[in-house]
């Protein structure tokens, strides 16, 4: 990005769109702040209710404070600084939707409050307790004061579409091409797009495989549909992948006389993914996957593979979604 678009064009968003926050369009950096986010920002930032599924109580917390525990949880925080912004723009982004959606009355799987901290449901948090259980004092030492900071520089900031936050979904690695949003989940929305996730090549996860033995295989197909037919004998010829989504992953598998989704394959063996491929041996079949989680919106490590390569935050989530506005609340002004 050659320079800094200065200009901050304030507008007013309808009750009907936006019942509780009115934003700012605006593409400047927030001011970093050099203490804990609590304390720095304590005075502007707003309060959400938060369902813990540990301790089955409803959590009060500052939005930030949530955040910096959301990307810790959700992103490692080895990352380059400027995809763990990236994480933390796209987590508050989630929380503000889902705070529009729900409001004080919060989702019905935990009502009173919009979100938890299931990654399962809605986004993973975790205590400091939890992350220096999980990871060591010398983790929280190292990497929570740059998670910290990519919190404070990007304090308030989240995206937003006709004026209105987007549902940012996220996940581990595309194995190449992110997915349209309608070929994975229900809804086709604009700014998931199917888009090109070319640095992802250091991920653990871009290739893993799975092998399967052919009576477990068979036995898992008869559970998923008891009409299926399968001739054991010539089990290749059995298994004809029939269509691919735009980013790769299976839109239709023939198996015997039946033909199931690649995300029904994908939950029914636990596969990292549904782009897969097929080998079947005289004893086993074997699952070739790319990428992990359902490949939709930011690819964390194509964020990070693009950190690397010099991208700033605004560059890397413009990129994974299409036609967004950055827009900061109204209250950090």
């Amino acid at each position: 990005m050659k320079g800094i678009f200065f200009a901050c064009i304030l507008f007013l968003v309808t009750t009907l769109l936006l019942p509780i926050f009115i934003l700012n369009s605006c593409d400047m950096e927030v001011p970093l702040r050099k203490s804990t986010v609590v304390e720095e920002i304590r005075e502007s930032d707003m309060k959400i209710h938060v369902y813990n599924h540990e301790t089955k109580k409803i959590m009060e917390l500052y939005l930030e404070e949530y955040i910096t525990q959301v990307v810790a949880a959700e992103m490692p925080g080895s990352f380059e600084l400027e995809a763990l912004k990236a994480q933390a723009v796209a987590a508050r982004t989630y929380a503000i939707w889902r705070q529009n959606i729900y409001g004080e009355e919060g989702h019905p799987s935990h009502p009173g409050a919009s979100v938890c901290t299931s990654h399962a449901h809605c986004q993973e948090w975790l205590s400091l307790e939890e992350l220096t259980n999980r990871h060591g004092k010398r983790w929280v030492e190292e990497y929570l004061p740059k998670i910290e900071e990519s919190v404070l520089s990007t304090a308030g900031v989240i995206m937003t579409y006709n004026m209105q936050p987007i549902e940012p979904l996220y996940h581990s690695t595309s194995g190449g091409k992110t997915e349209n949003s309608e070929d994975v989940f229900a809804s086709a929305l604009p700014y998931l797009r199917s888009v090109s996730s070319p640095y992802e090549e250091r991920s653990p996860v871009l290739v893993d495989q799975k092998e399967v033995s052919i009576e477990a295989f068979i036995n898992s197909m008869r559970s998923k549909n008891r009409d299926i037919q399968i001739n054991r004998n010539n089990i290749a010829s059995e298994i004809r992948i029939l269509e691919r989504n735009q980013g790769g992953s299976i839109k239709n598998i023939q198996i015997g006389n039946k033909t199931f989704t690649g995300s029904e394959i994908r939950q029914l063996f636990e596969l990292r993914s549904a782009d897969f491929s097929v080998d079947v041996s005289r004893n086993h079949i074997t699952f070739t996957t790319r990428g992990y989680g359902h490949g939709v919106g930011m690819s964390q490590w194509g964020a990070n593979g693009m950190a690397e390569e010099g991208k700033t935050y605004k560059e890397i989530l413009k990129h994974y979604y299409q036609g967004v506005t950055l827009s900061k609340l109204t209250s950090y002004q």
